[in-house]
């Protein structure tokens, strides 16, 4: 890449370094046949090749030493004047040259793209390519730079580039202002890294998700690749080739919201575990069981349709057009205005979904449902985070933001990859068991969204905790790692979820669970506790004193302690 910026500015250059060449060329030549005086007055010999190209080399470049070696003749001064206007008018079109040169957006492309490349070759931390910078990409990069993880970023759209570059993020943000769908791009977004974790397809454009992923698995197949999905086509299309995990904003949201109306509490559960940890926890709303109208029968509106049946919920769905390709009830109109409202039957309806790809005709379906029907329950779908203030003054019980949707999903599997495995086991549960663990979670971390990690009792995750039951091979409780490093006799602010031993799955581990190496263990928490915990993890006299309540103090603190105790005896 830099020998291909270098040869670049020098095809660019090409015309004004021929003048200066030829320009330099000419005044030496000219120097070396016209004849000089010598200190008497007398005609001499021309310069040498050497002073002659010394005295054009200091002249054309101003600084001006004066007649050298000896005085010139009156003709070398004439040729003298003419080679210094040469030299200004070669000088001054090279220079104009450079700087057109340099103010080029394709050569500043190129050298962006040169130095990202070298930075990307130089970089030895773990990080993930994310392709797309929108919305959804600015709340992962966000929740990752958090974490301590780092991101490499394509985007096509510089002003989004630029946008991510004035975010306050805690490590730098390696941006490529380019098309992810090209493999090209996402080899030099280190695809090929050996620090490369995996890939994020987030982008609005389920073409180039598709690109990404494709791509992805072919050239570097060890990857975990993670692409957003809007069309069930395509998603089953990414779905064939092993796409590792394939995030369909409005499937995904139609199945959460068909499955909470009979298990409500299973709902807020997942809403808890899957938000972004550390914001306030969201009101809850628990969506009710009844007859429900859907207004808009696009791709959102058909994922609603298909899950709600699934469910056994009595539908009617409002859309313009005049016959729909599903067996339910159907009234032709927007829902914007009352009439096809009243004949979808509102007034009894328990709940509406107004699922257009409009934003304003969604929120006045919403605003005269609810003049309708005050008790009504009301899903609306935003489109355009510009008109997020609009959505935030309704205030719907759902609103459905598939850039938030997305943004969690991708979070709680890089970050906590167990998670999925649990959330497909608690679909069985009776609510009133996810009642119980919603109640535990919101105590400990009261009104904000709990952290959800996993830990591997392995030597690079855990290497005390390894140690001890490896090496070692000494008991160890679960309910050791809640101890608080800092008083034993207090548990942390922690909840295990899960745990993984050869393959079987232990929902809600007791505290007297022993401990074995290679054990997967989800929790959730705070993030304060979470650092407690990798202390114990960690370091061996933390995990000692947590086992034992002995303070294990270093071997040379050791060494000093029992040096100044045989001093106090001695003296003695």
């Amino acid at each position: 890449m830099n020998a291909s910026v270098f040869f670049l500015a020098l095809r660019r250059m090409r015309a004004p370094l021929i003048v200066l060449i030829v320009i330099y060329a000419l005044s030496t030549l000219g120097l070396t046949l016209i004849p000089g005086v010598d200190a008497q007055g007398r005609l001499a010999s021309p310069m040498s090749f050497f002073h002659a190209f010394y005295f054009v080399s200091y002249t054309a470049t101003t600084i001006g030493f004066g007649e050298l070696p000896v005085a010139f003749s009156e003709a070398q001064r004439m040729w003298v004047t003419v080679v210094i206007f040469l030299s200004v008018v070669g000088w001054s079109y090279s220079i104009i040259s450079l700087l057109a040169l340099v103010q080029d957006k394709g050569f500043q492309q190129v050298l962006l793209t040169a130095r990202f490349v070298r930075r990307i070759r130089h970089l030895g931390e773990p990080f993930y390519i994310l392709c797309g910078c929108g919305e959804t990409g600015l709340l992962v990069a966000r929740a990752l730079d958090r974490d301590g993880i780092r991101v490499v970023a394509i985007e096509r759209d510089e002003a989004r580039i630029q946008e991510l570059e004035l975010e306050d993020f805690a490590a730098d943000i390696l941006a490529l202002c380019a098309d992810a769908a090209q493999p090209q791009q996402l080899l030099m977004a280190g695809l090929k890294h050996r620090s490369c974790r995996g890939v994020l397809a987030i982008t609005d454009d389920d073409s180039v998700n598709l690109a990404v992923a494709i791509a992805s698995r072919l050239i570097n197949p060890r990857l975990m690749v993670v692409a957003r999905v809007a069309s069930p086509s395509i998603e089953a299309n990414m779905m064939s080739f092993g796409t590792h995990y394939v995030v369909n904003h409005f499937e995904k949201f139609a199945d959460y919201l068909a499955q909470a109306i009979h298990s409500p509490s299973w709902f807020r559960l997942v809403d808890l575990l899957t938000g972004l940890p550390g914001q306030e926890v969201p009101e809850r709303h628990d969506p009710p069981a009844g007859d429900w109208v859907v207004c808009g029968y696009g791709r959102f509106g058909q994922a609603m349709v298909r899950n709600l049946q699934l469910q056994g919920v009595r539908l009617t769905v409002i859309d313009p057009e005049s016959s729909l390709p599903v067996d339910v009830r159907h009234i032709c109109g927007q829902g914007t205005e009352a009439e096809p409202l009243r004949q979808a039957g509102i007034e009894t309806a328990v709940g509406i979904v107004a699922a257009s790809g409009n934003d304003t005709n969604n929120l006045s379906i919403a605003m005269t449902a609810k003049e309708v029907n005050p008790e009504l329950f009301v899903v609306v779908r935003q489109n355009r985070v510009a008109n997020e203030v609009l959505f935030d003054a309704y205030d719907a019980d759902f609103t459905v933001v598939p850039s938030r949707i997305v943004a969690r999903e991708c979070l709680a599997l890089i970050t906590s990859p167990l998670l999925t495995r649990f959330l497909g086991r608690i679909r069985s549960w009776p609510d009133a068991r996810a009642a119980s663990v919603v109640k535990q979670l919101e105590e400990l971390c009261g009104q904000r969204v709990p952290l959800v990690w996993g830990v591997r009792l392995n030597a690079a995750e855990a290497p005390a905790a390894h140690r001890l039951l490896m090496m070692e091979q000494l008991p160890m409780a679960l309910g050791s790692l809640r101890r608080d490093p800092a008083a034993r006799t207090e548990n942390l602010p922690i909840l295990p979820l899960l745990l993984v031993r050869d393959g079987r799955d232990h929902e809600q581990p007791g505290d007297e669970m022993m401990l074995h190496a290679g054990d997967q263990l989800l929790f959730a928490g705070t993030r304060a506790a979470r650092m407690a915990q990798n202390l114990v993890l960690d370091n061996r006299n933390v995990l000692d004193y947590v086992l034992t309540g002995e303070d294990v103090q270093g071997w040379l603190w050791q060494l000093l302690s029992s040096s100044r105790k045989g001093a106090a005896r001695h003296r003695t």
